[in-house]
């Protein structure tokens, strides 16, 4: 029962996602409070905020992400003898990166404007880098089942928003689009693997 309840919170967090692209592609402008937040960084730009954000970049897409996390994790989780999780990070990571670029085809959401030091692809609804970190970040507390590894994780995706939306790749609606449809993810494909749900000692069954 918490595994089918745990499906049904994840289709409805894709949902969510749908309706929001579908709306921003109704509107055709951005929403009050993104332009709103927008204009505030374009305020706060300097180099001490630069540096992390372009960082932020590099961790959460290109060769990096698509490549070195997906792989490399799954290599980590195999040598751990964690067969099962290194399938999960795989096919998280993969369906993830793959809901992204159809939304991003689909609602054809245009950039920013004053995108800063960085190239970018075709759409901007969802954040690709933010879905990217929740899926991690949501993935890694579901294997590990630590706190800690939850709030870094928090943290985590909350940075990656901060800086897309600093260096004008995405507008804030973008980064909670990303957000949601990366945490869906994870919990979705958790949920539909049943060996990933096998008692362990001293833990609580997810």
């Amino acid at each position: 029962m918490r595994r089918y309840h745990l499906v049904i919170a994840a289709l409805a967090a894709l949902a969510l996602v749908v309706g929001l692209g579908a709306l921003i592609a109704l509107r055709g402008s951005p929403f009050g409070f993104d332009t709103e937040w927008m204009n505030e960084l374009l305020d706060e730009r300097a180099a001490w905020l630069t540096v992390p954000a372009l960082l932020m970049d590099f961790l959460g897409g290109g060769w990096f992400a698509v490549f070195v996390v997906p792989i490399g994790g799954a290599v980590v989780l195999l040598l751990l003898r964690k067969r099962w999780e290194a399938l999960y990070w795989v096919l998280g990571s993969a369906l993830s990166a793959g809901l992204v670029q159809a939304f991003k085809a689909l609602f054809g959401r245009a950039r920013p404007e004053d995108i800063l030091l960085i190239h970018v692809d075709a759409g901007s609804f969802p954040s690709g880098h933010v879905a990217n970190a929740a899926t991690i970040a949501v993935m890694l507390g579901l294997i590990l089942r630590r706190a800690w590894i939850w709030a870094a994780g928090a943290a985590y995706v909350i940075l990656m928003a901060l800086s897309r939306t600093y260096l004008g790749a995405h507008w804030v609606s973008d980064t909670l689009g990303g957000a949601l449809l990366g945490a869906a993810v994870a919990v979705l494909v958790w949920s539909l693997i049943p060996a990933l749900h096998r008692p362990r000692p001293g833990a609580t069954p997810v």
